[in-house]
């Protein structure tokens, strides 16, 4: 099913972006979704066939929105794996405080659906392997012997630290996340 982005479907799409993020995918039914979007469910149904449609819509547009976002913040980095590393850091922390208060979409849509039969799963796990690559290539930039391998360790430290920073269990985990990650470059 091909998606028509009328100005409707945009509005439930924002609706359940808000809605999901904000109180988890399971415990926000259509019809607040469509309420709120000011739509009918059936509308909500013509758009998107269903809510697991809809959940995959939502986590593919905030994925790519923060690729975007991580892609400007890598841009305006420097050359060297050190900076590009502090980028990805640093440009977590700036998503946290704009637009994740509760931690990371991902993980969270994780918490509620773990079964990889759903096509959000996917979407989920996806998002993840991306990022992995990108630290990847920031450690095979360095010349560390093993990139792969400390390349999930620093998406370890990265993880942790959004799930940290969400719960505001401790102060600038980021920059406490990125100068252990940097070590890890040699």
């Amino acid at each position: 099913m091909t998606i028509d982005w009328t100005p409707k479907a945009r509005a439930v799409l924002t609706a359940a972006s808000e809605l999901f993020y904000e109180r988890g995918i399971h415990a926000v039914g259509v019809d607040v979704i469509a309420a709120k979007a000011g739509v009918t469910k059936k509308t909500l149904y013509d758009r998107f066939g269903s809510k697991d449609r809809l959940v995959v819509e939502y986590l593919s547009a905030r994925d790519a929105r923060w690729r975007e976002f991580l892609g400007e913040w890598l841009e305006k980095a420097g050359t060297t794996p050190r900076e590009r590393l502090a980028a990805v850091f640093d440009a977590s922390e700036a998503w946290a405080e704009k637009y994740g208060g509760k931690g990371c979409s991902m993980i969270n849509a994780h918490a509620e659906i773990s079964d990889p039969a759903r096509p959000a799963y996917a979407v989920m796990t996806e998002s993840k392997q991306w990022l992995l690559g990108v630290l990847v290539e920031v450690a095979e930039s360095a010349g560390v012997s093993e990139p792969h391998k400390v390349a999930e360790q620093i998406m370890l430290l990265h993880e942790g630290a959004i799930v940290m920073a969400g719960m505001r269990v401790a102060e600038n985990i980021f920059a406490r996340a990125a100068e252990t990650a940097a070590v890890l470059l040699g």
